[in-house]
C-alpha cells in the first residue's frame, strides 16, 4: 500500500505555485494542486485535451500540452476522483485502519503526514472522509462535502493508498440512502437508542417478563427458539470460554434484542438499496450506559449473524470511560483483560475488528489494543483535529482564540447534553490569565479540552469561517500540529504481525 512512489513524477514545466508531493499520475493524464490565495485549484495536462473535458476550468496549452485549472467543485473533484481511482472510497476489510474526523474540512493532509511519519502508511488502511450526521448538523456540512474535502485533501498531500469512507453513527434509513449517494462505504449502524441497560438489574418474574417482551417478530424468533439455540452455546477463547450462565442469556436478549433488531433493519436496507455496490458495515453499541459483557458479545454476534448481517468491525462499550479529547479513565489492567475477551471473540466469530470509538487521545489505550487485536483494530477518532486547530488559532490569533473560549464556556451546558464527558467549565484554568499564544495551554488541560471539544457546533457556527481563513493562511501550522499529534495515535498500531 505505497502512499509515495520511490521515483516521485517530476512537474509539468506548466505548473504555477505547485503544492510539493502533490503531482500524480493518472491514464494519460498528469495531476497537482496549485495554491491560489488561501485555496488550491486542480491542475492537470495531458497530451490529449480530451482526456481534460471532465474538469470545468481555465484551459490553456504548454508546448505539446493541454492545461486546465479547475476550482475544486463537486464536479471537479468528482472528476479528480474519476483521474485518480484510489480516492474513490472503497471497503478496507479487516485491515488494521484509522478514522480521522474532520470538522473543518482541512485536517487531511495533517492525517497524511502522520500516516507517513508514523509509518502507518504501510499497513494502516485510512479513512479520511468520516462524520456522524450529529457532526453534519452541527458543522453544516453535508455527507458529499465531507467526502469531497477529504478527496481534496489526499490529492494535495500525493496520497496513494486505498482510502475508505464512514458514515458514522447512522440510525434511520433515510440517512443510508443520503449517504450512499455520497460515496461512502463504510456504514457505522447506531442502535444504542434501542439498547435497555436496565436488564442488568433485572431477575426473577422482572427479567421474564422483560423477556417475553423482547421483539421477537423483529428477531423472527421466539422465546423457546432462543434458548433452545444458544441456551448451551460455548466458545472457548485461550485461557477462558464464553457461556450463558443461570439468567444470562435472557438478560441478554433483553438488553441487546431490540438493538439486534433495529441493525437488522438497517442492514437489510443497506443492501437493497446498495444494489450492487461494495460496502462494509460496522456496528456500534458503544454510546450505551452500561459495558458490553462477553456473553452479550456472543449474543449479539450470533443473532445478527443468523439474521444474515455481515459486519467488518464490532464497537462493544468498554469497561471503564472513553470520554472525548482526553485519555482512558479506569483500570487499565481490567481493560486489557476486556479487550482480550471481545478481540478473541471477534476472532473466534467472524473474524472482524473491534473498534474504538471516541478513540482520540487514549495514548494509555493504543498498545494494550494492539497487543489484544493482533491488528484486527479500528481506531476511531473526530474532535482532536477540531482541538488541533485551536492550537494554531492560539500561536496565530489569540484574540479570536479568547472568543471561541468566551463562547464554548457560555454554550457548554447546551451542548454537552448529547455527550458523556465530565470536563467542566468550573475546572478550567481562567482564560484571562493567559494572555496571547498562551491560551495554548487550555489544550493541554482536562476540563477545558473537553469543554472546547463538544462545543465545537456552536464555535463553528459563529467563528467558523474566521477559524478557516487563519487555518488557511497558515496551512504548514496545522499540518505540523496534526501531523505530532496523529504519530502518537498512530506508532502503536504500526508493528510486524499486525492485520494488513
Amino acid at each position: 500500500m505505497p502512499d509515495r512512489l520511490l521515483d516521485p513524477t517530476p512537474l509539468p514545466a506548466a505548473a504555477r505555485d505547485p503544492v510539493e508531493g502533490s503531482v500524480r499520475r493518472g491514464a494519460g493524464v498528469t495531476l497537482w494542486a496549485e495554491r491560489r490565495g488561501g485555496g488550491f485549484l486542480i491542475a492537470a495536462a495531458a497530451a490529449d485535451g480530451e482526456v481534460l473535458a471532465a474538469f470545468d476550468g481555465e484551459s490553456s496549452a504548454h508546448d505539446s500540452l493541454a492545461v486546465v485549472r479547475a476550482e475544486p467543485s463537486p464536479g471537479n473533484v468528482a472528476a479528480l476522483r474519476a483521474a485518480l481511482p484510489n480516492l474513490v472510497p472503497i471497503p478496507l476489510g479487516v485491515a488494521t485502519s484509522a478514522g480521522f474526523g474532520d470538522r473543518l474540512g482541512l485536517a487531511t493532509p495533517g492525517h497524511v503526514d502522520a500516516l507517513r511519519a508514523s509509518g502507518g502508511a504501510a499497513t494502516v488502511r485510512a479513512i479520511f472522509a468520516q462524520q456522524s450526521m450529529r457532526e453534519n448538523a452541527r458543522t453544516g456540512r453535508t455527507p458529499l462535502e465531507v467526502v469531497d474535502d477529504a478527496t481534496l485533501g489526499a490529492f494535495v498531500s500525493g496520497w496513494e493508498g486505498p482510502v475508505g469512507a464512514d458514515a458514522d453513527h447512522l440510525k434511520l434509513e433515510g440517512e443510508i440512502d443520503l449517504c450512499l449517494d455520497s460515496h461512502y462505504t463504510m456504514f457505522t449502524l447506531d442502535p444504542g437508542e434501542h439498547v435497555d441497560a436496565r436488564a442488568d438489574d433485572l431477575s426473577g418474574a422482572a427479567l421474564a417478563a422483560a423477556y417475553e417482551g423482547v421483539p421477537w417478530e423483529g428477531l423472527e424468533s421466539d422465546p423457546d427458539d432462543l434458548r433452545a439455540r444458544l441456551g448451551g452455546e460455548r466458545v472457548d477463547i485461550g485461557s477462558r470460554s464464553v457461556e450463558f450462565a443461570a439468567g444470562e442469556l435472557e438478560r441478554a436478549a433483553v438488553k441487546y434484542g431490540g438493538a439486534v433488531a433495529h441493525v437488522t433493519r438497517l442492514a437489510r436496507h443497506l443492501e437493497r438499496a446498495a444494489r450492487g455496490r461494495p460496502y462494509e458495515i460496522e456496528v456500534s453499541v458503544d454510546e450505551t450506559a452500561t459495558p458490553t459483557t462477553l456473553g452479550e458479545h456472543l449474543y449479539l454476534a450470533s443473532e445478527l449473524r443468523r439474521l444474515g448481517v455481515a459486519w467488518v468491525s464490532l464497537a462493544p462499550r468498554f469497561v471503564g470511560d472513553f470520554e472525548k479529547g482526553v485519555d482512558y479513565i479506569g483500570d487499565l489492567a481490567l481493560l486489557a483483560h476486556d479487550l482480550e475477551g471481545h478481540a478473541a471473540l471477534a476472532r473466534a466469530l467472524g473474524p472482524y475488528k473491534i473498534s474504538l470509538h471516541s478513540g482520540s487521545d487514549k495514548f494509555g489505550v493504543y498498545p494494550i489494543a494492539a497487543a489484544a487485536t493482533r491488528g484486527a483494530v479500528h481506531l476511531k477518532t473526530a474532535g482532536t483535529s477540531y482541538l488541533e486547530a485551536l492550537r494554531v488559532a492560539a500561536a496565530h490569533d489569540p484574540d479570536l482564540m479568547a472568543r471561541i473560549v468566551a463562547l464554548a464556556i457560555e454554550r457548554f451546558d447546551e451542548d454537552v447534553r448529547t455527550y458523556h464527558i465530565t470536563g467542566r467549565p468550573s475546572g478550567m484554568p481562567d482564560s484571562a490569565a493567559l494572555h496571547g499564544s498562551a491560551s495554548a495551554a487550555l489544550l493541554e488541560q482536562r476540563d477545558a479540552r473537553q469543554v472546547l471539544h463538544v462545543t465545537f457546533g456552536s464555535v463553528l457556527a459563529r467563528f467558523g469561517e474566521p477559524l478557516r481563513e487563519l487555518l488557511r493562511a497558515h496551512p504548514d501550522a496545522y499540518r505540523s500540529a496534526l501531523r505530532r499529534h496523529f504519530e502518537r495515535h498512530l506508532v502503536p498500531f504500526v508493528a510486524p504481525g499486525g492485520a494488513s
